[in-house]
């Protein structure tokens, strides 16, 4: 967190910006340079340097330049991954996971100078016994200690104007704070005898541990001897022990409160609760006695119950203390807003970035384009979102995206997913079955309420359930009916406000009924496409053999098969697309084919109808040109090229690749946008290092290089799925929906020239 209340947070090897002064917006920027993931960031005191660290033990230093982020260091500290971080003034000190400690200071420019490298390792001790066991015991200094792994750590003065005294917060694994006071100590030693009495005294407060590790109240002295010859004694007392976390203390964070100037510490768990305690004065029965000064829970976020969904990863106040924010193991924020009434100190819940955890494999447009679904691949993740504007400007202009509902939790990692219409949609995973799901009538209140879209009917919504809850078994997600809305706490869908959701509504009242399951594939499904007019469905599943290598597709009106699976692939088809017009479906595979499959109304099924060999590796996408006039498509392959393919008959039977476009990367994902109002069409491409171009084509029909995007609007990671936002104007401007490896999804507003 800076002084200027912008947020920095790592997003894989990304680094993103979120400005609080600019609430709506969001990300307002995301910063490359780091090849593996980030573990680290800090903003320098003036907030006008950033400093991050990553996996591969690289540290990279940002400075604000003409409100650009300039990257300024890209240095190796370490040959292990960095995990921790720590400023003061001008000194930084990163810690690695070979035990190690670096200590660098800044110089000019930014530049870091190493002073130096510090080897925390502990020693362990084995012992064989005559029992046939082998005890482990690790080396230990005796004091009062946690009883598990030391997870944060954070220092504060006790009085904002007084730093003589310290105090030292430590969270652990075992669920506890302890806190500890720090002080500067002097002995005064006038005599031989002085000192022999003083020797005793220390030795009376320096209590060693017992073996059963009762936590020692008494005082400890720390002696540092400074170069020049001087010592200096540090009086180290444990103050307080915590308890009020259920799990793994995961971050400390302390802010000197703005009426009182005493001390305020904001704790998180993986619990998934954070906890603001503060100093508070009790009053004693005895009023000759002192008032008794105890830490005290002064507030509780988050959720009860504990350990759900892993909990929160880190937690920090704003700078003015208005907000406490905390982000959590599946990769959202959660943020409460201060509030004072009647001198009584509240916090209410308030809208915050969320995000998938992992690899976002599939993005789509819901048909009218006014929102889109997104698909999440990782053990963390393993859902599907949906993203839409909750502004819209008075000239029409999108303002800002939100996640406005999360329909499906899965137990695998979920790989593709296509609207059906606005308010249904399939979706395939790691399984060998296709889910349909239905909205709920919360969902559709939602969308009319933010003016997400202006196409939803009363007709359109009378009829959809309330919501959806998932059995403590199983995978499937079932509709609760009217009459049970009042049984489940968190499907209390009439009386929630209409904004958009916060976290923890998305992760418990966004779900989505469902309402079919098609089964048919023998393996894993990874393909699933939809036709235009949500008539049919085609699907494929992994394969590594022509018996497997099959299109199966669906009519949507009833899930029945139309006539045989059609074969032809050797290999895993991994895309399929139906043409504009619906008649026609093209399919890719491994196999490094493109095969094309038409409609045959009387006999009620698609046939076999040309095919080709195209790539020299895996092809990975392939796309219409989007009017139906205008036949032609492009296949898009690992061997780092597109081909453009056009009919040389009425036939369609022959096709010819009439234009290669070569790449330096290779290409994963590509899509066709309609014909604007020069005539011209525009070619999206994303390839495997996160780059993302777009190409044109003249009246003539060569394509030709337009622009490519900045390195900070890319992606750093393969883009798995390009869409061009349908039924948009012919305007000059234009969407673009992409979606990454690393795990970011980018709405760009393309501005094109004619």
């Amino acid at each position: 967190m800076s002084p200027s209340a912008k947020i920095c947070f790592a997003t894989q090897n990304l680094l993103s910006i979120w400005d609080l002064t600019k609430d709506e917006i969001g990300v307002i920027a995301t910063l490359y340079g780091h090849k593996a993931e980030v573990n680290c960031v800090k903003f320098l005191e003036d907030g006008i340097g950033i400093l991050s660290a990553d996996q591969s033990g690289v540290l990279q230093v940002r400075a604000q330049r003409e409100n650009k982020w300039e990257l300024v260091l890209d240095r190796l500290i370490s040959q292990r991954p960095i995990i921790s971080m720590a400023i003061y003034d001008t000194v930084v000190a990163v810690g690695s996971s070979d035990a190690k400690a670096t200590i660098l200071r800044f110089g000019p420019s930014l530049s870091l100078q190493p002073l130096q490298t510090i080897d925390l390792g502990v020693f362990i001790l084995f012992i064989g016994m005559t029992s046939g066991d082998v005890d482990v015991w690790m080396g230990t200094d005796g004091k009062a200690r946690h009883e598990d792994w030391v997870k944060a750590l954070s220092i504060i003065p006790s009085q904002r104007d007084s730093p003589s005294q310290l105090i030292l917060a430590s969270g652990s694994q075992d669920a506890t704070i302890r806190l500890w006071t720090i002080d500067l100590f002097e002995k005064k030693i006038h005599s031989k005898t002085d000192e022999l009495f003083s020797s005793f005294a220390l030795d009376d407060d320096v209590v060693q541990e017992e073996e059963t590790h009762r936590v020692s109240p008494k005082r400890h002295i720390v002696s540092v001897k400074k170069h020049s010859g001087s010592v200096t004694h540090l009086l180290i007392t444990f103050d307080a022990l915590l308890i009020g976390h259920e799990g793994s203390i995961t971050s400390l964070t302390w802010k000197h409160d703005s009426s009182e100037g005493t001390p305020l510490l904001l704790s998180c768990s993986s619990d998934s609760s954070l906890i603001i305690w503060s100093l508070t004065s009790v009053s004693s029965p005895d009023s000759q006695e002192e008032d008794t000064k105890l830490w005290v829970n002064q507030h509780r976020f988050g959720d009860v119950g504990g350990q759900r969904f892993g909990g929160f990863v880190g937690a920090l106040w704003a700078p003015n203390g208005k907000y406490v924010l905390g982000w959590n193991w599946n990769g959202n924020w959660r943020r409460w807003l201060a509030s004072r009434r009647e001198n009584i100190s509240t916090w209410e819940e308030v809208g915050a970035i969320t995000g998938h955890r992992g690899p976002v494999k599939s993005i789509a447009w819901e048909p009218n384009g006014s929102y889109i679904i997104s698909t999440g691949a990782s053990s963390l993740d393993q859902t599907t979102r949906i993203h839409g504007p909750s502004i819209v400007k008075e000239d029409g202009q999108m303002r800002y995206w939100r996640e406005l509902a999360r329909p499906q939790v899965h137990g695998y990692d979920l790989l593709n997913a296509e609207f059906l219409n606005s308010l249904r949609f399939a979706s395939v995973a790691d399984e060998k079955v296709v889910r349909i799901f239905d909205a709920s009538k919360r969902f559709a209140m939602i969308l009319n309420a933010l003016h997400t879209s202006s196409t939803l009917t009363t007709t359109d919504t009378i009829q959809l359930p309330p919501g959806a809850i998932v059995p403590p078994s199983g995978f499937q997600i079932n509709l609760i009916l009217r009459d049970q809305t009042r049984i489940f706490a968190d499907a209390s869908y009439e009386d929630v406000p209409l904004r958009c959701p916060f976290e923890s509504e998305l992760a418990n009242s966004t779900l989505w009924p469902e309402s079919d399951k098609i089964f048919g594939h023998g393996y894993e499904l990874l393909s699933l496409s939809i036709s235009r007019s949500g008539k049919y469905m085609a699907t494929s599943c992994k394969a590594t053999t022509p018996d497997h290598a099959v299109l199966r597709v669906y009519h949507t009106d009833n899930w029945r098969l139309l006539g045989e699976p059609l074969s032809g692939h050797k290999l895993t088809i991994t895309r399929t697309r139906f043409s504009p017009n619906d008649t026609m479906l093209l399919s890719v595979s491994r196999d490094r084919t493109w095969r094309l499959f038409k409609e045959d109304p009387d006999r009620k099924c698609f046939v076999s109808l040309a095919s080709a060999k195209a790539h020299e590796r895996i092809i990975w996408d392939c796309a219409w040109i989007v009017e139906p006039e205008a036949y032609g498509f492009a296949t898009a392959s690992r061997d780092k090229t597109v081909k453009i393919w056009k009919p040389r008959d009425s036939s369609h039977l022959n096709w010819e690749a009439v234009q290669t476009l070569s790449f330096p990367e290779a290409v994963t994902s590509i899509d066709f946008s309609p014909a604007l109002n020069d005539g011209r069409r525009r070619l999206a491409i994303g390839l495997e290092d996160g780059s993302i171009l777009i190409y044109c084509s003249a009246v003539e029909g060569r394509w030709e290089h337009e622009v490519s995007f900045p390195a900070e609007v890319a992606h750093v990671d393969a883009v798995n799925r390009i869409q061009w936002k349908p039924n948009s104007d012919k305007g000059s401007v234009q969407y673009l929906a992409t979606c990454s490896e690393d795990g970011a999804i980018k709405i760009t507003v393309v501005h094109l020239n004619f």
